[in-house]
């Protein structure tokens, strides 16, 4: 009797166990797989530095090597394969098909495809997928289907078809037959209804992913940016978007920017609402040193790993020479992550004889106080400052500088 009472025990002991692990397993936030994007259109002596910092967040690399545009044609990416060989990740080739060419030719674009991968073997590459980008309208996607189909035929056996996936598909009973011919896809959450209206909405984009896990059967990724935008001549016509290079054309200049603390709290929140078949992130895009739109590499990798992203600012004043009592203001960020511009800076001061804001502020002062107002976004990576503005005053308060993130 007491063998059989010992014998109870133990498998009780181990059932107790077993639950406790299934518990403990189902209560763990996801673990995702983290990729990134290259989109430069032109590479640089930047890249190797920004690889070499990146091996450790990245499991893979999706490079743009191919974009057909109605006005450039098709055109192929100059990458640097060598580069690539060196740092041995396995890839993903993008071809970029711009949404306003419905119709493209295929046998020209597939053939173009298909030795890009045998060329990047060639080299030496792992080339494991072909992924491609193209916004097409709703009402075509039987034909994007079809021309998917062609192209999973060409392609050899061992590379796989992924596609960038837009939400507004998502009311579409042509979505889940589109999604069959490919292996994979990617959900674009960023800058997918107008740049006007901002680069990410986290809100929507929650509702977008979780809609979309229940349509797909097939593993999905969300594209996610690290990245800010300039709207240059904003005006009821539209605007022109600027990215990594300056597009020197006239007109005002709208910065539009996504704070690293917006992020973070939206993977907080999708890492406890679990979404069958998504396997992770797809960042946009890797931060280069000289990319002064992108996320600082450090920035990401806090992001990525749920590091604290505390904002720390500093109002510095550099007196002009031979100017008494003539002081520029620099608000300098200090803390250990890319940061948007303080909401406001206040000064305790009198006597002020002159003062002005500078860059994105404007100045509000009265009798006893200097305030400055943001009035754009603007990201400032961690170490970097920004011109506040300048005064000339008589008296300030010591310790009445305010900062209001």
């Amino acid at each position: 009797m007491k063998r059989w009472a010992a014998a109870l025990l133990l498998v009780l002991l181990a059932f107790g166990a077993w639950l406790a692990g299934r518990h403990q397993a189902l209560s763990a936030p996801p673990v995702w797989d983290q990729q990134v994007y290259l989109w430069q259109r032109v590479w640089s002596t930047q890249h190797a530095p920004a690889l070499a910092a990146s091996r450790d967040l990245f499991s893979s690399l999706r490079i743009l090597v191919l974009q057909l545009h109605p006005r450039e044609g098709l055109r192929v990416m100059p990458v640097d394969t060598a580069l690539l060989k060196q740092d041995g990740r396995p890839l993903w080739l993008v071809a970029r098909l711009d949404g306003s060419q419905p119709r493209w030719d295929e046998e020209r674009l597939y053939s173009r495809l298909l030795q890009l991968v045998q060329q990047y073997r060639a080299a030496g590459l792992s080339v494991v997928g072909i992924e491609i980008d193209h916004d097409a309208a709703t009402a075509r996607l039987p034909q994007y289907r079809d021309a998917l189909r062609r192209l999973r035929r060409q392609l050899p056996a061992d590379v796989q078809l992924s596609i960038t996936a837009l939400p507004a598909w998502l009311d579409s009973p042509q979505l889940p037959a589109l999604l069959r011919q490919v292996d994979s896809s990617v959900l674009q959450l960023h800058a997918v209804l107008s740049p006007q209206q901002g680069l990410f909405d986290s809100r929507l984009a929650l509702r977008w992913t979780q809609r979309y896990a229940q349509v797909t059967n097939n593993p999905f990724r969300i594209a996610l940016p690290a990245y800010g935008m300039g709207l240059v001549g904003v005006d009821a016509q539209g605007a022109q978007v600027e990215s990594e290079a300056s597009l020197r054309v006239a007109g005002s200049l709208r910065e539009l920017t996504v704070a690293p603390q917006h992020i973070a709290d939206f993977l907080q929140r999708l890492s406890a609402h679990p979404q069958p078949h998504l396997r992770g992130v797809v960042w946009f895009r890797l931060p280069l040193a000289g990319d002064r739109r992108a996320w600082s590499m450090n920035t990401l990798r806090r992001v990525i790993r749920q590091q604290p992203l505390h904002s720390r600012w500093q109002v510095k004043m550099r007196p002009q020479p031979q100017q008494n009592g003539l002081y520029d203001l620099i608000i300098a960020n200090d803390g250990p992550a890319d940061a948007p511009l303080p909401t406001a800076v206040t000064l305790a001061a009198g006597d002020c004889l002159a003062a002005d804001a500078v860059g994105r502020y404007r100045l509000d002062s009265t009798a006893t106080q200097l305030r400055f107002i943001r009035t754009g976004d603007e990201l400032v990576r961690a170490g970097q400052s920004r011109p506040l503005g300048w005064l000339r005053c008589q008296h300030l308060t010591p310790g009445g500088i305010r900062v209001t993130p």
